[in-house]
């Protein structure tokens, strides 16, 4: 990727050689040379391919990635470069690749002073890709790519591959390259320094049916041919750790032992899982352990077990997983205590330095704080000071737990286990993705800010659908400050614009945006026909709506795409969409099913239930053509299940929601249904029908649906008390459901207007009445009639005209204001307050920076966030503040705000998402935290509500001020309108 190219040093000017060294913060500068640039180094030109050389003394996965270049220019050009392990002969130009203190050809430049490499010397995984004159006798010009260690030198191969147009996803998402005739890299120097988190990788996991369904018809096993392609790919992103697929049968290194020799040829740093210690696969102790899987039992089978594992490895570069859960990924026994697991950490570490014949501390290991684990740290269990202490999140991408200022100065430093998939409570999702980056960027820049940065590493489940999460959390972890939240639309665009061209990639980047906030909102796994309000605020109309958009949206960009580009965008955009889509139109079709049933709409229930059906046959087709792109390459993938869970786990079967068949009634027979109301008139109890109010301000409109519960056709007439009340449409025949439209002339509205009315007449002469079972003769004919009398609220006030108040106006008994809809933010002492577009549910978050501000004591001065409101109501407040659900990253009193309105004094609260396990699954299943409180009533007019920093983490997304007028529904109201 381009934009992954530039180094964190600062640019250094006046150097022989058009010195630049790049921060990707800073600038943006392909290597890829226009046709026209005369000073260029030719990589292909005239039919010809300049010849790669790389010495042969170097390191065989940097061989190997030479290979990988060759094969990436003849993709683009169609000529293949010789690959050459000699020094050139006189030639006019060269390309040539190497590590420093390895590789005797630019050990060789470096001596001969033509090539500096002092900026990369002994630095992690840094780069140069420079030009050079006169490299070598006879040799006139070279392109060299020189990295400071192995994978140094692999990024750099990999960075030209990507720049002359081949996508590190080019065979895992079947990305076409852009065929060019000439190929040429600009004349410069681009050094490209390390990376800010050291350990960057990925953790395949729960990976059955999907991913295990592929690899056994592709590959046969999880062997070394799969895991070539994925070492790769990994290596193309800029990764170097992984945890690889580890459920049952599957057992990385007993499986093939090629697998981690090939692994450290590659130049991937191999791990196991949180629950797999010492590079010991979890199914291994199936096949070789003896005995309980419990330490306090059986401690001389375990060591050997382990001792047997390490040993396997030592030679290879790995991170050893340290400590023990219980056997499976679960919870250790109640017997287990603090001493007894630090016990096993000391044992772990003998075994190290006894295989190694090293001091332990030289040999990298983790222990992984995840769960019940995290709780032994804070009751007092350490490990030593070398051991990378590796934070977890909540499994839905809240992290639990950051270093604080005292754990930073721990020597093993600190990292992330992160989440994009995740099987467990309150639900599973697994199936597709449902990360924004937005939500990505928000929490891993607190793990950067808080320096837990030796690893992240991510759990990507079956690693497809996650490709576009994946490379956005890789290349944010090679450099954060490449991409503050601003640019991450830029991020989105340009990885679209690599993958698509340029002509959609805008329009491509707002679809994946759009499509993984939507599924955010509520996980396919977690949704029902009940999530979204079918008769308040117009929810599962206008959430239909934006997936509706969505679809079309997508494939309109697939039409005018090339054929060449369609499989890959299936993959990573159109199949995401439309399949998401899908999940959606399936669950709110069963809901309308079951409300127009229950309100006698036989009809529209019946039509309801056959879109359910249709929706839910769409859905196999969609995964049936995934199964069949490039002629079954993707078999299998995209097959887990999200349809039928009634608990946390996947159930046995897709089984779509239950659904009812209804039958008309004979003869004429009229309902009315209100907007608000999931109840039908006539109905009794229910009182006089009276729709939600209708405003000057925001000129809305709302709705009443009449419909027939009989076999008879109808005709209805509107008649309105008031000239300026528009009902539409006014008149027709009534078969099945008609939806009234109520909106007001406001030109003609009268200031502080009564409520108005309208009357809905409806009627119809039928040919035969029904038989008569006294007589057994037909009635005469007679003339069926019904109506209705409707209220519509008006709200067009004297002394609060549109224009004249610049705040947000309570309507229907509530005001509802989206957090970055703010009226003044209030700064102070370099806390300043950052609006996160998209963040969240709906229009996005506000939040403080920097994230390790110290805590503030509410008042006065301190940072706040301001939004006037007006009230018409003197009632009791219930005041509903949504949150991103982030947890207590720090140890302490945890993340803390406050609010008040006008003078009050600020009323402190918690965030507390894990109050209770009740509390937590609520927050993570809804994707937001509401944390209630009440205020007491106040006058009609003008406010303020003022919203105060404590602590910093906390992301403020909507405030819903409640006078008792908020209705049931997922999301909450929409937005109150604002008087200017």
């Amino acid at each position: 990727m381009r934009h992954r190219l530039w180094s964190w040093s600062c640019l250094v000017l006046g150097l022989a050689l058009s010195l630049v060294a790049v921060h990707a913060a800073l600038v943006d500068r392909p290597l890829l040379a226009e046709a026209t640039d005369a000073t260029a180094l030719p990589l292909v030109r005239a039919g010809q391919a300049t010849a790669l050389h790389v010495a042969g003394d170097d390191w065989p996965g940097v061989l190997r990635a030479a290979g990988d270049l060759q094969a990436d220019i003849e993709r683009v050009s169609g000529r293949k470069p010789a690959l050459l392990k000699s020094v050139p002969s006189p030639t006019p130009v060269v390309v040539l690749i190497g590590t420093v203190g390895k590789s005797a050809l630019i050990d060789g430049l470096v001596a001969a002073g033509k090539l500096d490499v002092a900026a990369i010397r002994g630095r992690w995984e840094s780069f140069i890709i420079e030009t050079v004159e006169s490299p070598l006798p006879g040799v006139d010009r070279a392109l060299v790519i020189a990295g400071s260690d192995k994978r140094g030198t692999i990024y750099g191969i990999y960075e030209i591959s990507e720049q002359i147009g081949v996508s590190p996803w080019y065979w895992w998402a079947d990305v076409p390259v852009q065929p060019r005739a000439a190929l040429a890299i600009k004349s410069g120097r681009t050094v490209v320094d390390s990376p800010v988190v050291q350990y960057r990788g990925i953790f395949l996991n729960d990976e059955a049916p999907a991913l295990t369904g592929w690899v056994y018809e592709k590959f046969g096993n999880f062997d070394h041919t799969f895991y070539g392609k994925l070492f790769e790919l990994l290596l193309r992103l800029r990764a170097n750790y992984l945890w690889p697929a580890m459920w049952q049968p599957r057992a990385f290194n007993d499986d093939d032992p090629e697998n981690g020799r090939l692994a450290d040829e590659y130049g991937i740093v191999m791990g196991t899982s949180h629950h797999e210690p010492m590079m010991r696969a979890h199914d291994e102790w199936g096949r070789y352990g003896k005995g309980p899987w419990n330490y306090a039992k059986n401690a001389a089978v375990l060591h050997d077990f382990w001792r047997a594992g390490f040993d396997r490895s030592k030679n290879y570069e790995t991170i050893t997983t340290l400590g023990m859960r219980g056997d499976g990924d679960e919870a250790m026994s109640e017997e287990t205590n603090v001493s007894l697991l630090e016990h096993i950490v000391a044992d772990q570490r003998q075994i190290i330095a006894d295989v190694t014949g090293r001091p332990p501390e030289q040999t990298p290991q983790l222990w992984a704080l995840y769960k019940e684990v995290q709780g032994y740290y804070e009751r007092g269990m350490r490990v030593p000071d070398d051991v990378i202490l590796l934070w977890c999140d909540d499994n839905w991408g809240n992290i639990r737990r950051l270093p604080t200022p005292a754990e930073r100065q721990r020597r093993g430093g600190a990292g992330v286990y992160y989440h994009f998939d995740y099987v467990g409570g309150p639900r599973n999702y697994k199936w597709m993705n449902v990360t924004p980056i937005t939500k990505v960027w928000e929490q891993m820049h607190l793990a950067w800010q808080l320096e837990a940065n030796r690893i992240w590493i991510v759990n990507v489940g079956d690693l497809k659908p996650m490709e576009f999460p994946i490379e956005f959390f890789l290349s944010y972890a090679w450099n954060p400050a490449r991409w503050p939240y601003g640019k991450l639309e830029e991020y989105s665009r340009q990885w679209a614009e690599r993958e698509f061209g340029a002509a959609q990639a805008s329009e491509i980047a707002a679809l994946i945006s759009g499509y993984t906030k939507l599924n955010r909102q509520r996980t396919p796994e977690m949704l029902s026909p009940d999530t979204y309000s079918l008769v308040n605020y117009r929810e599962a109309e206008r959430i239909l709506a934006q997936w509706r958009d969505l679809v079309a949206r997508a494939e309109a960009v697939e039409a005018a795409l090339p054929e060449a580009a369609r499989a890959a965008f299936y993959q990573l955009v159109l199949h995401p969409v439309k399949a998401s889509a899908t999940v959606r139109e399936v669950h709110v079709a069963a809901g309308q099913n079951a409300l127009y049933a229950e309100q006698g709409r036989a009809l529209s229930a019946n039509l309801a239930a056959d879109h359910a059906r249709a929706m839910f046959a769409q859905d196999a087709a969609l995964q049936a053509r995934y199964h069949a792109l490039l002629g079954g390459k993707w078999n299998h993938m995209m097959s887990e299940k999200k349809f039928g869970y009634t608990y946390w786990q996947t159930p046995a079967a897709e089984v779509m929601p239950a659904l009812s068949l209804a039958r008309p009634m004979q003869g004429p027979e009229v309902g009315l249904a209100v907007e608000g109301s999931r109840f039908a008139y006539p109905r009794w109890g229910l009182p006089a029908p009276r729709t939600p109010a209708i405003d000057v301000y925001a000129r809305d409109s709302t709705w009443v649906d009449l419909f027939s519960r009989g076999d008879t056709a109808l005709d209805y007439q509107v008649k309105t008390a008031v000239p300026w009340l528009r009902v539409t449409p006014a008149a027709g025949t009534l078969t099945d459901n008609v939806r009234l439209t109520i909106e007001a002339d406001w030109e003609q509205v009268p200031l502080d207007a009564a409520p108005a009315s309208f009357v809905i007449e409806v009627s119809t002469r039928a040919e035969l009445n029904p038989l008569d079972p006294a007589t057994a003769k037909f009635s005469a004919p007679t003339r069926f009639g019904q109506s209705y009398t409707v209220t519509v609220p008006v709200l067009n006030p004297s002394e609060l005209r549109p224009g004249t108040f610049d705040g947000h106006i309570e309507t229907n008994d509530y005001v509802s204001i989206e957090a970055p809809h703010f009226t003044r933010a209030v700064t102070a002492a370099g806390i300043e307050w950052r609006t996160l577009p998209d963040h969240g549910r709906t229009l996005g978050g506000v939040t403080v920076f920097p994230a390790t501000a110290a805590t503030v004591a509410p008042g006065g001065s301190s940072p706040r966030l301001e939004y006037d409101f007006f009230l018409f109501s003197t009632k009791e407040l219930k005041l509903d503040l949504h949150f991103a659900p982030s947890l207590d990253f720090q140890s302490g009193d945890g993340l803390r705000f406050a609010v008040s309105i006008d003078d009050g004094e600020p009323q402190v609260l918690k965030l507390d998402t894990w109050k209770t396990l009740q509390t937590w699954e609520q927050a993570v299943g809804d994707g937001v935290r509401h944390v209630m409180t009440t205020q007491p009533a106040l006058a009609k007019g003008r406010h303020t509500l003022k919203f105060w920093m404590v602590t910093p983490g906390v992301v403020l997304q909507k405030i819903v001020i409640d006078a008792g007028g908020v209705k049931p529904s997922y999301l909450g109201p929409p937005e109150s309108p604002r008087g200017k």
